[in-house]
């Protein structure tokens, strides 16, 4: 059978908004070389590569490129590619998908939201925050001031196999200036830190939203992302490590992408159980293109 192809644009509330995933369904797996030909003919900021028939554990084995490199975590391509497996390849429309994944098994869930609209979610792996970043440089490596930076609570790594940063900034303003600069960010990279950015601001377009957010990210140069799950995860475990009660539940709605005219909107909740962090991050999935690979 040829692999087929799909299109699908995730945490988008209307057709070519949100963000465009690419997903290739195939009996096995191209070569690694060949996946990462076609992520960088996509140029999305993600392709998947899912196998269409389920494992032994009934989750379907799928591989993430971006246009530059394999990946093992990121959250887009999770909804994207469960709700393609549960629209294409799958028997039934089942209320769950399991994603094998090289961080291990993820589960995707579909729900109905209260406003009518379908939300796929995905489940994050184990979230494990790192390292607190020096101020001053972050700063510099965005083109801001330090002042810039919400001192309220530290830049921090957060990791779930890929790492990002989570950077807090005092508002729209210094969120709409900022842009990653990756030979001011070498001295933070040769300390390990990783040059993908998560900003994150308290000030919103829209009233009803929580957070505005933009994601700065290497992949043969600078890229930003118009809407990026695994953030909002890292997000809701750096939140969580940070709460003053320990008990807290986080339920947010995220908003991003507005200045790539691709508007999206993440929602993310997060809360410990029994000392272990489960965070959940949801939105809708459309689908805008399908059809098949050529050889």
């Amino acid at each position: 059978m040829p692999d087929r192809f799909y299109i699908v644009d995730v945490f988008a509330e209307q057709a070519y908004a949100g963000n465009p995933l690419a997903v290739v369904t195939c009996d096995a797996f191209p070569a690694a070389d060949t996946m990462q030909k076609i992520a960088a003919e996509t140029n999305f900021s993600e392709t998947t590569f899912v196998i269409t028939r389920p494992e032994m554990d009934g989750g379907y084995r799928m591989r993430i490129f971006t246009p530059a490199r394999e990946i093992e975590f990121t959250g887009h391509p999770l909804l994207g590619s469960a709700w393609v497996v549960r629209e294409f390849l799958s028997a039934s429309r089942q209320s769950s998908v399991q994603l094998n994944t090289p961080v291990g098994a993820v589960q995707v869930d579909f729900e109905q939201a209260d406003s009518g609209n379908e939300v796929t979610w995905f489940t994050a792996p184990q979230l494990l925050p790192g390292k607190v970043a020096p101020i001053e440089p972050v700063a510099a490596a965005l083109g801001l001031q330090p002042e810039d930076i919400d001192l309220r609570s530290p830049v921090q790594v957060v990791s779930a196999g890929t790492s990002a940063m989570i950077v807090p900034v005092t508002g729209l303003a210094a969120l709409e200036r900022a842009m990653l600069n990756l030979d001011a960010f070498a001295g933070l990279a040769q300390q390990g830190f990783p040059p993908l950015l998560y900003l994150v601001s308290r000030q919103t377009r829209k009233p009803e939203n929580d957070l505005c957010v933009r994601f700065f990210f290497e992949a043969h140069g600078v890229r930003e992302d118009p809407a990026t799950g695994n953030g909002a995860a890292f997000l809701g475990r750096y939140l969580l490590e940070h709460a003053t009660d320990s008990s807290e539940s986080i339920s947010l709605s995220i908003e991003q992408g507005h200045d790539l005219r691709r508007p999206s909107l993440i929602l993310l909740q997060a809360t410990m159980v029994k000392g272990v962090a489960r965070v959940r991050v949801g939105g809708q999935v459309l689908l805008t293109v399908q059809g098949q690979l050529h050889d």
